[in-house]
């Protein structure tokens, strides 16, 4: 119990000294995790929905894999695209 805990402490700290690290700041980059997560979360939604009518649609088919397979890919690729940085404010 005393590593899982001594580990999740280690865990913490080292996120936040990483993200301190980074150009913009420590408040910034939670800016940027807050973001990511909100797209991470809506295009894991938009898998679920989808591969779930796949199944219904096609039960017993490859296409349902192969569609399922090709969502990912898509979803994937949006997330990178979408996920980028935001540009550091000049003030």
């Amino acid at each position: 119990m005393r590593g899982f805990l001594v580990g999740a402490f280690l865990l913490v700290f080292g996120v936040v000294s990483v993200l301190s690290l980074r150009p913009g700041g420590f408040r910034n980059q939670l800016r940027n995790i807050a973001r990511r997560f909100k797209l991470a979360m809506g295009l894991a939604g938009i898998y679920l929905l989808c591969s779930t009518v796949l199944r219904l649609v096609f039960p017993n088919s490859g296409f349902a894999e192969i569609g399922m397979v090709a969502l990912a890919g898509v979803l994937c690729v949006t997330f990178l695209v979408l996920a980028a940085d935001r540009p550091l404010e000049r003030r």
